[in-house]
């Protein structure tokens, strides 16, 4: 039973989100742990008339380089692009972002559509997330996504202490209730997102929910942002701030900014897992590393990271001089 209720979640995903019909070519990227959840995707697009194909990453992780044969075989669907989706199913694991941001780039570079839920569970395929109304969610994101034409600047704040001021002028907001040839976006979906001028964000990050790939916070984490760089990261445990010093050393870009998202999904649930967690109504997230796959995005980083927090308040300061409360307490005005 829970195979038919994975199956069915993959099955609204394919065909409201990614298209996918009796002349598409399926990509399935899996491993061990997560074998079941790309057998789903796989059987749900089979259902659709699909071609299919299955790989399975190393047991060996996390994995330093991608695999000497995945590069050749995502190639290999270039001539029939326009038709072809690849769905990237496998664990999250926090040191494997790099070899994450290569894939993509190599699949989104090919010119097919790229569904990428790195840390997905059999959880958020059957209940949830994965099983809501995306046509309707995606008819809330494209009215946000329009009211937010001719933004000069937000300012955001959150009860947490959160109080971020960012240049978006220019930056377009995109969403993943729609892959479109040639772009990836996460499964399960349910946010819209752009990528913030970079050196021009000020302000602090108040972390009361979650860290990608590193779980919910278990004390809230301060981040000091200057010119659109982390200046100063207290807070949390000692065992995160550890970890979150490595992963921001990866190279000079992983403290720079990269994103700002904001979830909008009804039936997401914070759990821990930033895949879930960020795509949840009444949260929005911070995230610094690579957004070069986003409008105007000049971040090259080798990594990307989520910070996100709850109730955000999102005042938009127009080109021509107008404010509006877009967001308010986690709510969409109006």
């Amino acid at each position: 039973m829970t195979a038919e209720k994975m199956k069915a979640g993959a099955l609204n995903a394919l065909k409201t989100i990614l298209k996918v019909g009796k002349r598409s070519t399926v990509l399935v990227v899996t491993d061990g742990p997560k074998l079941p959840i790309g057998q789903a995707f796989d059987a749900a697009a089979r259902e659709l008339g699909a071609e299919t194909f299955m790989y399975k990453l190393p047991a060996e992780r996390p994995i330093k380089a991608l695999p000497s044969d995945l590069p050749e075989l995502v190639d290999s669907y270039k001539p029939r692009a326009a038709d072809t989706v690849f769905i990237n199913a496998f664990s999250g694991l926090a040191e494997e972002t790099p070899v994450r941001i290569q894939l993509i780039k190599r699949e989104m570079a090919v010119g097919a559509k790229v569904g990428h839920a790195p840390g997905i569970t059999a959880d958020m395929m059957t209940r949830g997330p994965m099983n809501v109304d995306y046509r309707a969610i995606a008819r809330s994101a494209w009215r946000l996504m329009k009211r937010f034409e001719g933004a000069r600047s937000v300012r955001i704040t959150a009860p947490g202490g959160t109080d971020l001021t960012l240049d978006i002028s220019g930056r377009d907001f995109e969403t993943d209730l729609e892959i479109k040839n040639g772009s990836m976006g996460n499964l399960p979906a349910g946010e819209i997102w752009c990528g913030p001028v970079e050196d021009r964000g000020s302000g602090l990050i108040v972390v009361d929910g979650s860290v990608g790939d590193l779980g919910q916070m278990r004390k809230p984490l301060r981040i000091s942002v200057v010119d659109g760089r982390v200046d100063d990261l207290r807070g949390g445990t000692p065992a995160v701030l550890r970890r979150l010093d490595a992963l921001m050393k990866v190279d000079e870009q992983a403290r720079v900014i990269g994103e700002l998202g904001i979830g909008l999904n009804p039936g997401a649930r914070i759990t821990g897992n930033l895949l879930e967690d960020e795509k949840a109504g009444g949260t929005a997230h911070i995230a610094f590393g690579n957004n070069t796959d986003m409008p105007g995005g000049k971040n090259s980083s080798g990594t990307h990271r989520d910070f996100l927090f709850h109730r955000p308040t999102i005042e938009v300061t127009y080109e021509d001089g107008r404010t509006e409360t877009l967001i308010e307490d986690g709510e969409v005005t109006r």
